[in-house]
């Protein structure tokens, strides 16, 4: 369904994020493996990892960010009625971690699901929420990137286990009507909400980053792999194309964005995108540094931290994207 065939628009009205407590240095880590700090800040721009502690669990970060972004919205669990979740990294291989944050929250009726897109996963669902907002399926959604990913880490393995943390982010996104006289919604910039999705895969390059465990092929939960070079190679590439795309959709050109909130996978990613998109450095939201790589979790980390300290205000033009295992990708253009 297109924006001009709705009579609906999905509305961020809250963010929330939840870190766990442990907090492990580059340092920290040269204790345990054959690396050292200024290894893994010359290639990563990482300093320090959050990690959750033994019995703390995928769904219980997730309920906590989602508990802050509902305080932030001002909802309560009654007008909730969808929740989805991303996560490579669930509580069980079944039910979805998404019922477990629903009977945390209190929340009764709705719908409650798991989407798995690995990296990308914020993005798919919420591009996922969207379109059953704007179909006018539902009226409150809660939407979550959550991960325990330090748990599929071989920590044996220098060029992967330094990379990721855990954590949670979570948004509120509420239907809302689309002002009349708008045939879509980049034509008015008074009209706040997701302008646009753009997701996108490529099964063929499954090799490139994947955990070589599962349920259906070796009964096990695996462990990362990963060919960085040629990560980094398609991320830059895709995620410049996928950018494009969004702009394209909606009329505007790069020079148009007051920020960009990128999936942190490293921070020669972050400035290899910006750069082959023109964009100034200053409009990029960087948390990789703090956070590392939080999987499906590092969208809507950065998009908190940037929306709580004040850089994203009312009537900002803000881009997420995101690339993950898969591989897959996309963005979502968002008028704040």
């Amino acid at each position: 369904m297109s924006l001009k065939e709705s009579p609906y628009i999905s509305r961020i009205i809250g963010c929330g994020s939840f870190l766990p407590e442990k907090v492990v240095s580059n340092v920290d880590l040269e204790k345990t493996v054959e690396t050292d700090d200024s290894w893994i800040v010359e290639r990563t721009g990482i300093r320090q990892r959050h990690i959750a502690e033994e019995g703390v669990n995928t769904s219980d970060l997730a309920t906590a960010a989602a508990r802050r972004a509902m305080d932030h919205a001002g909802v309560s669990a009654d007008d909730v009625d969808l929740i989805i979740v991303a996560t490579t990294t669930p509580d069980d291989t079944f039910p979805a971690t998404a019922t477990k944050v629903q009977a945390q929250l209190g929340v009764t009726r709705g719908a409650a699901f798991d989407v798995q897109a690995v990296c990308s996963g914020f993005i798919y669902a919420l591009a996922t929420a969207d379109n059953f907002l704007r179909a006018g399926q539902f009226q409150t959604a809660l939407v979550i990137g959550a991960e325990t990913f330090t748990r599929i880490l071989d920590w044996n393995d220098r060029s992967t286990c330094v990379l990721f943390g855990d954590g949670a982010g979570a948004v509120v996104l509420r239907a809302e009507e689309r002002q009349i006289g708008a045939p879509t919604v980049a034509d008015s910039l008074q009209q706040q909400g997701i302008l646009s999705s753009h997701l996108h895969a490529d099964g063929r390059l499954h090799d490139l980053l994947y955990v070589d465990g599962g349920p259906s092929s070796t009964g096990t939960v695996g462990k990362v792999r990963m060919l960085g070079r040629e990560v980094f190679r398609h991320a830059v590439t895709n995620l410049a194309g996928v950018v494009k795309e969004a702009l394209e959709k909606n009329g505007y050109q790069a020079s148009d964005l007051d920020w960009i909130v990128p999936h942190q996978a490293n921070m020669r990613i972050l400035d290899g995108t910006a750069r082959k998109l023109g964009i100034a450095p200053e409009k990029v939201v960087v948390t990789v540094d703090h956070h590392a790589n939080t999987s499906a979790a590092s969208v809507p980390l950065a998009l908190d931290e940037a929306v709580r300290d004040g850089r994203i205000q009312p009537g900002h033009l803000v881009l997420m994207e995101a690339m993950g295992g898969g591989i897959t990708w996309g963005a979502c253009l968002v008028r704040w």
